[in-house]
């Protein structure tokens, strides 16, 4: 391992050995040795695998071999390769050699320095077969002991407040952990690599919970000064950013209540890696397309307003950044390498203000990231929580879906204007793909007239909100969201800015009991196109739309109902329909669903689909009936998915029958598809 320590430079015995004999050659040595000294202080000096300056304080680190190249992030640039395989933690004192703190192990990563300073917790496998688990060591490499093995991977662990809770008979220390878990048998919603979200647990491994619920995957967490935590979260909800979405950071509560938008919209469309730097600076990593490691720019929030402060520190030519972490005075240790994407990362420290740089340390044939410094640090505020386990519900609630800072202006006033509300079905492995997950339908309540709802849905399942207009198209979708046991998860409108102060009126949703949308899972309905769409386009499409007739062909094919055979490929049908003429996520902007109301439907929002021109069903056809139009729309609004019965995790089962759904409203007219099931 190769670094300059500054107390060791005076001596030794290679060639720029400092001598004090009275010799010329010594004398004129010595001199050099001090000019050397002074331009490596003042970092004028940098060799390819030296260090201008180490830190007063100690550093653990994580080392991965070097194996050529970084390759590009897997789905495009959003799925990252974690560090850590063939990885150690290394330690290095000032003036002292480093010292590897893991060699029992295959593989290890994510060191996570406890408040007091005395004990690290990292991510660590002890044959290269087995998962990843969480475990905590002392300081020095001793007193190496398990925390937790699951859910599936544990990674990214960091050390939580001290909790306290009532017992039978007296008070009783909670020492806890957040980390990140895989959720086993469950891919993530692009069917890309193994779903992950955030857990909390003690440090004897007891206690485990889930703290979030997205379909996709949380990863990432930092404690923030103010005792919540800030995560990166993987959105693909709507195909709003691209087939694979983005990933925005969010802040919630320790018990995973409470979770907001922290930097979503600013900036590049991947964020990640956050790190607290000084008084009140969020810092992180970010990109439009990352490379395989996960390295990008760096940029910066302010934790007072993060939505209005993003402020990029690093340029394209400054090269590729990786893992910051917090110094004292408000600099940084973070990881670097060079702008053409070869070498490997050395640690740097890197000032936010000005973005300027000076190398740390850097050992030939590793990539040397996460660097934490080893001392004690402010302990957060603990917050108390309401989460109760024993109740399986948990509310929904908005000041005024009306209110809203997307492009497009505000979701106008209407008052045919209702709720739905879905559940999002974990995507499991081998499940045939569609364009997003799969949903089943939790049930439809009515707006009041202020715009305002409240509705109570199962608690700690992924839900997505849909403001549907009087056809029973969707207006707005919103991201994935929940509730936690017990809990009233809330907003202003359907997406609006959360720092500025809502308006203060008692709103009318507040006034009448919450509509139950708390089927058993038994009960939820999934509409999908094997199963509910391809009959109907069997019967009322195929005599225009089949062999020799006008495109798409949409005869069914094996695998489809009533198409022969059954496999889980999706036929050409549904390829054909997919292809120009479904938007998963959006019937209103959808041309078949022009196609069957004969006009437009899209929204001011939906850009260049407004003028897109529109080809009615023409006279003397099959006429659909208003039942399969609104099992039409509803299928795209959905997800338009191939399979949803197939898709969903373990052993529960979905039903298909109208009869089933509960809808806490009076049935709309019978014209409007997509209304009242």
């Amino acid at each position: 391992m190769r670094a300059v320590r500054l107390g060791s430079l005076g001596t030794g015995s290679g060639p720029w050995r400092c001598g004090h004999g009275g010799r010329a050659s010594d004398r004129l040595a010595a001199i050099l040795c001090t000019a050397v000294l002074l331009l490596v202080i003042s970092g004028a000096v940098e060799g390819p695998h030296s260090a201008p300056t180490l830190l007063s304080s100690p550093i653990v680190l994580t080392q991965v071999p070097a194996r050529g190249e970084i390759q590009p992030a897997r789905s495009g640039g959003l799925l990252r390769e974690d560090p850590g395989e063939g990885g150690r933690l290394v330690l290095l004192q000032p003036g002292g050699k480093p010292k590897v703190l893991t060699p029992g192990f295959a593989g290890a990563a994510d060191p996570e320095i406890s408040f007091d300073g005395k004990r690290i917790l990292f991510s660590g496998k002890k044959i290269a077969s087995d998962p990843w688990c969480l475990y905590e060591m002392a300081a020095d490499g001793s007193d190496v002991r398990p925390v937790t093995c699951g859910p599936g991977s544990a990674r990214h662990g960091v050390y939580l407040p001290t909790m306290h809770t009532l017992t039978d008979k007296s008070t009783e220390e909670w020492v806890l952990a957040a980390f990140v878990g895989g959720r086993p048998g469950e891919v993530n919603e692009a069917g890309a690599g193994e779903a992950r979200s955030l857990y909390s647990c003690r440090l004897d491994g007891s206690a485990l919970r889930r703290l979030t619920f997205n379909l996709s995957s949380d990863t990432d967490p930092v404690l923030l000064p103010d005792g919540r935590l800030v995560y990166a979260s993987w959105q693909l909800p709507n195909l709003d950013h691209g087939p694979l979405g983005r990933f925005v950071l969010l802040a919630a509560n320790v018990d995973g209540t409470d979770f907001v938008p922290f930097s979503a919209d600013e900036g590049r469309r991947v964020k990640q890696m956050p790190a607290v730097a000084g008084e009140g600076l969020l810092v992180f990593v970010e990109a439009d397309a990352i490379a395989g490691d996960g390295s990008g720019r760096l940029a910066s929030v302010t934790l007072r307003r993060p939505l209005h402060s993003h402020r990029a520190i690093t340029r394209e030519t400054d090269g590729w950044f990786h893992s910051p972490s917090p110094l004292p005075g408000g600099e940084i240790l973070v990881s670097h390498r060079g702008a053409s994407g070869g070498g490997d990362h050395a640690v740097f420290r890197l000032d936010p203000a000005t973005g300027r740089r000076e190398k740390i340390f850097d050992e030939p044939g590793w990539h040397d990231v996460q660097a934490r410094v080893l001392a004690p640090r402010p302990v957060p505020d603990s917050r108390s929580s309401p989460v109760k386990e024993e109740d399986e519900n948990g509310k929904l609630y908005a000041v005024d879906v009306g209110i809203s800072d997307l492009p497009g202006g505000p979701i106008p006033r209407d008052a045919t204007l209702r709720l739905r509300v879905l559940e999002g079905l974990p995507r499991r492995e081998g499940a045939p793909a569609s364009p997003l997950a799969a949903r089943r339908l939790l049930g439809e309540a009515p707006l009041a007239a202020d715009g305002s709802f409240q509705v109570t849905v199962p608690a700690n399942v992924p839900v997505q909100i849909q403001i549907l207009d009087g056809d029973g198209l969707a207006l707005r979708s919103g991201a994935w969201i929940w509730a936690r046991n017990h809990f009233n998860q809330g907003c202003v409108g359907c997406h609006e800015d959360p720092e500025r102060a809502p308006p203060n009126r008692f709103v009318k949703a507040l006034a009448s009991p919450a509509p139950q949308l708390t089927l058993p899972p038994t009960l939820r309905r999934t509409v999908d196109y094997r199963h509910e769409v391809a009959p109907i386009v069997a019967g009322r499409c195929v005599a225009c739309h089949g062999e020799g007739g006008t495109p798409p062909d949409v005869r069914p094919g094996p695998g489809s109902a009533g198409g022969g055979p059954a496999t889980d490929a999706p036929d050409a049908a549904y390829a054909a329909l997919l292809d120009g003429f479904v938007q998963p996520g959006r019937a209103r902007a959808s041309r078949l669903v022009w196609h069957l109301l004969g006009r437009n439907t899209s929204r001011p929002w939906d850009a260049e689909a407004a003028s897109r021109e529109v080809h009615p069903l023409p006279d003397g056809g099959p006429p659909l009936t208003g039942e399969e139009r609104r099992t039409i729309v509803e299928w795209i609004d959905m997800g338009a998915a191939w399979d949803a019965r197939s898709a969903a995790i373990g052993p529960e089962k979905t039903a298909h029958a109208a009869e089933n759904i509960t809808v806490a409203a009076p049935a709309e007219p019978a014209a409007a598809p997509g209304g009242n099931r």
